[in-house]
C-alpha cells in the first residue's frame, strides 16, 4: 500500500498541511497502513509535488512557523483515481489494507465501481474457502529440539480456526455491503443518461 495514494485521497477530501496529515495517519489512517513517521509525510509530499500531483500555498502565523497546506493537482486527481477505481489484485492474506484502503475513498467512486471491488474480493476469498479450509494440517516433525506434539497441534488448529472465523465473517460483511449497494441503487437510481446499468454477478454466500 503507498503512502502516496492515502495522501492523495486525504488532499482530495480537504486540502491539509503535513502536519493534519499525521495526525489522519495516526488515528483514523492507522488501519489502513501502520506507524507512519513525521519524516515519512514530507518526504511523500515533497516527492508528490516534485511529480505535479500536488501543490502547496504557504500560511503565514504570527509568532509560530508558517504552514504549507497542500492541494492536488489535476493530474495528481487522476493518478489517484487510477488507482482507486482501476484493477484490483486481492494480495493472499484478506487482512492486508489494500481493499479497506481502496473503500476509505468510496465516496470518490460510482456504486458500479464500488461492485465490482467488492465481486473481486468476494470470489476470491470464496475460492480460497473452498481449497484451503479442509486442506491437510498435520506436520511432520524432524527437528532437534524438544517437541510437545500435543502443545503444537492445539495452538495450530487454534489460529486455523480463528482465522477460518475472522475470513467467513469478512465475506459476510461483504455480502451484506453489497446488498446494502445493491438496494440503493434501486432505490435511487442513477439520473445521468449515461450512467452504467446495475451489475450482476454470481457471487454467493461463502463456502463453509
Amino acid at each position: 500500500m503507498k503512502l502516496e495514494n492515502i495522501l492523495l485521497g486525504v488532499l482530495l477530501q480537504h486540502p491539509s498541511t503535513g502536519y493534519d496529515l499525521k495526525k489522519y495517519l495516526d488515528n483514523e489512517g492507522r488501519f489502513l497502513r501502520s506507524n507512519t513517521q513525521m519524516s515519512q509525510v514530507y518526504r511523500a509530499l515533497a516527492g508528490m509535488e516534485q511529480q505535479g500531483w500536488v501543490e502547496h500555498s504557504v500560511e503565514h502565523r504570527p509568532g509560530a512557523q508558517d504552514a504549507k497546506r497542500y492541494r492536488v493537482t489535476a493530474e495528481g486527481t487522476t493518478v489517484f483515481l487510477d488507482w482507486l477505481t482501476g484493477p484490483y489484485t486481492p494480495p493472499s492474506r484478506f487482512e492486508d489494507p489494500d481493499l479497506t484502503a481502496r473503500m476509505a475513498f468510496a465516496a470518490f467512486m460510482t456504486v458500479e465501481q464500488l461492485l465490482r471491488l467488492i465481486d473481486v474480493e468476494i470470489d476470491t476469498r470464496q475460492a480460497e474457502i473452498k481449497r484451503y479450509r479442509f486442506r491437510d494440517r498435520s506436520v511432520t516433525w524432524d527437528s532437534p529440539l524438544p517437541v510437545d506434539h500435543a502443545l503444537g497441534t492445539l495452538v495450530a488448529e487454534w489460529n486455523h480456526h480463528k482465522g477460518a472465523d475472522a475470513k467467513d465473517m469478512h465475506v459476510e460483511r461483504l455480502l451484506e455491503l453489497r446488498r446494502q449497494l445493491l438496494e440503493r441503487d434501486v432505490a435511487a437510481p442513477p439520473t445521468s443518461a449515461t450512467a452504467s446499468p446495475p451489475m450482476t454477478t454470481g457471487a454467493t454466500s461463502p463456502t463453509e
